[in-house]
């Protein structure tokens, strides 16, 4: 006879169906309220973020010399102003020797023109002169006709440069109020909190910052292996202008995708114009084999011990950010992922049972003692 269903188990396991659904909906739709609020406020929020992300990578110079007897203005003043005149040295060193050999440059920069035309002209393409010249009429007719779209184009990118500007100017006003005020800021919290959030948001708070400093100092780390094996290999080439790649290189380890892509393009087109086709294919060969490492081994495993996350869950999380959010999303993708980690973990800790202790938790009988016999 053939087994049939029980209508009430049906009926129960569609209502919990039915209930966890409608539970996980209304968890799904404050979520998107949540983000749709932090999108709107997202003009305070990004120089807030980047104010985070640069103290965690400041405070322990602030620390160090706060043990020492320095006030807290004046070490947070002098750490905001070494941090400024580092970010100032960094661009002088890029640019000073890319403009002394500006000329040499240019002037490879045309060859290399030169030599793509003659390429070009050759088989297997055999594009003529008048194809060329073609073409570049059709684009120069193209860009007259869109002068329009141009100028709008133009107009957004000073827009944006200036909105950048006062990100920045309003991260490092916040920068230093947070090295300042840092340490007064947790106890402030939970006088102003109710209950028992006086006590689990700081915690949770405390632990997001060392989180937050473990990702600064895990995305430095494989920026300087970055900057130190392309710069090494760069050398072995013989590519002018090292130095000021390999530090092009390790600041753009900050920026992920768009950063690797900018520093490779920028060696590979100076080993074009300087060393020639065979040379530029080799340093091509060498970002692509060192940033694979990176991205696939480095730092996946860096992250994942900083963090206590796994390294799945590390590139996981970079193209999720990536698809959602741009460059945005993937550089903050990764510790984004480690404070929910955090939050999870700590809320598994407080509705977790206590262990229990077989001997103090053995049942208590009612077993009568045992009579004392008289001699």
């Amino acid at each position: 006879m053939p087994a049939t269903l029980n209508a009430t188990k049906t009926r129960t396991a569609l209502r919990t169906s039915a209930r966890i659904s409608l539970e996980m909906l209304l968890v799904v739709l404050m979520t998107a309220v949540a983000l749709w609020i932090l999108g709107r406020m997202w003009s305070v929020l990004w120089p807030l973020v980047i104010a985070l992300l640069l103290t965690t990578l400041t405070w322990p110079l602030t620390r160090f010399l706060r043990r020492h007897g320095w006030p807290p203005a004046l070490a947070a003043s002098a750490v905001t102003v070494l941090f400024l005149l580092v970010a100032a040295g960094t661009v002088v060193l890029i640019a000073v020797p890319v403009a002394s050999q500006s000329g040499e440059l240019a002037t490879g920069v045309g060859d290399g023109i030169q030599k793509l035309r003659d390429w070009a002209a050759g088989p297997p393409l055999n594009i003529g002169a008048d194809q060329v010249s073609t073409a570049f009429d059709s684009a120069v007719k193209r860009v007259q006709s869109s002068v329009g779209s141009i100028v709008t184009a133009t107009l957004t990118g000073v827009g944006t440069v200036v909105n950048g500007l006062v990100t920045t100017v309003l991260a490092l006003f916040l920068m230093f109020f947070f090295l300042k005020d840092g340490p007064r800021f947790l106890p402030w919290l939970a006088r102003q909190l109710p209950g028992r959030l006086a006590t689990d948001v700081p915690i949770v708070a405390a632990r997001s910052w060392d989180t937050l400093g473990s990702f600064v100092r895990s995305q430095a780390f494989v920026g300087l292996l970055d900057a130190v094996f392309i710069g090494l290999g760069l050398w072995i080439v013989g590519v002018p202008l090292v130095l000021p790649l390999a530090v092009l290189t390790f600041v753009s380890a900050f920026i992920p995708i768009v950063g690797a892509l900018f520093a490779g393009f920028v060696a590979v087109l100076i080993a074009l114009v300087s060393n020639g086709w065979t040379d530029a294919l080799i340093v091509l060969a060498i970002i692509v084999v060192v940033q694979q490492l990176e991205g696939n081994v480095f730092q996946p495993m860096v992250q994942s011990r900083g963090l206590g996350l796994h390294a799945a869950v590390v590139l996981l999380a970079v193209t999720l950010g990536g698809s959602l959010a741009g460059i945005v999303g993937s550089l903050l993708a990764v510790p984004v992922a480690a404070l929910i980690a955090v939050v999870w973990n700590y809320l598994r800790e407080q509705l977790t049972d206590p262990p229990q202790n077989p001997e103090t938790d053995l049942p208590e009988t009612d077993a009568p003692a045992p009579e004392r016999t008289s001699t």
